[in-house]
């Protein structure tokens, strides 16, 4: 069998299809030069170059501001993983030659300690570090391969990703010190049938929802609460008594606001604490990291076997 032809060589610059990306995200040539830490006109000259390689219009520019064109609605996504695939190339050929290296992700309030000294004690030629990351970054950080192996909570697209649960971790009630249910033994959902939650902006609204625990069982939607940035203006809003929130089992050695307490929330079903790799990683410190944290990482609250999603 004859093999296909090599593709003919494509004149295409990758810095290029980067400055369109972002162009594209802000659609203002002024907000998007500052973010490239450029300058409008030489950010237009780019484009333009760009324009040329391709060999298509990708940008209308108007009186109004600056929108995709047919083409560049059609480019944006290829643009986008074009960039994610060379980003994946070159890590994985660092990787190759830089096998003992690991960078260890983790979520506010979870514990690594553990595996990570397990790993160093094993591996004490290895560089082995640790990251805590946002709440909402576990994925990015893997794809965007910051991190190699992230010790965090579900839910969160997991494609691409292999997920074991490590074990389950109980949902509690946040409130104000001086809330009405603070001190309970424990709450259920219908004791905060009308408490409004808040909403996280911009974040997955796969998280949203399941945080949210929106729409309720019996088909409700959870009350609207107050629209945040970020996951510290939330516990600001609560400690003033403006909202609830649900959350995992923080405290305030862990990151918990020092105004607020945490109420056992009963009746529903847990969140899972899992470790996510990148699906294929032949790092042998992931493998190693994943013997460890399956057989130290069990939580206080483990029930069931270790598994993978």
């Amino acid at each position: 069998m004859v093999p296909d032809p090599f593709p003919a060589l494509v004149d295409l610059d990758l810095r290029l299809v980067q400055c369109f990306t972002v162009l594209a995200e802000h659609q203002h040539f002024g907000r998007a030069a500052e973010a490239l830490h450029t300058t409008q006109p030489s950010l237009s000259r780019q484009i333009h170059r760009l324009e040329q390689q391709v060999g298509v219009r990708l940008l209308d520019r108007t009186t109004r501001g600056t929108r995709l064109s047919e083409a560049g609605e059609v480019f944006l996504p290829q643009a986008k993983e074009l960039l994610r695939a060379a980003v994946e190339a070159m890590a994985r050929t660092r990787a190759a030659v830089r096998p003992s290296s690991i960078t260890i992700g983790y979520s506010k309030g979870l514990i690594i300690t553990p595996a990570v000294r397990a790993l160093r004690q094993r591996n004490p030629e290895a560089e082995v570090h640790t990251r805590l990351l946002a709440w909402n970054d576990s994925r990015g950080a893997l794809l965007e391969h910051r991190v190699d192996a992230v010790v965090t909570r579900l839910p969160f697209p997991t494609d691409r990703l292999r997920v074991t649960v490590l074990y389950d971790e109980p949902r509690v009630l946040v409130v104000p010190q001086d809330h009405r249910l603070a001190g309970k033994e424990s709450v259920t959902l219908d004791d905060i049938a009308d408490e409004p939650i808040p909403h996280v902006r911009q974040s997955d609204p796969l998280l949203n929802a399941y945080w949210r625990f929106d729409p309720r069982p019996d088909g409700r939607p959870a009350p609207d609460g107050p629209l945040v940035e970020a996951l510290e203006d939330k516990h600001e809003l609560i400690a003033a008594g403006q909202a609830v929130a649900i959350g995992p089992p923080l405290d305030h050695a862990t990151g918990l606001h020092p105004s607020l307490t945490t109420v056992p929330l009963h009746g529903v079903e847990p969140s899972q604490v899992v470790l996510a790799t990148r699906s294929g990683d032949r790092n042998r410190l992931v493998t190693a990291f994943r013997k460890h944290a399956e057989a130290l990482l069990t939580g206080a609250h483990r029930d069931g076997p270790i598994r993978t999603v």
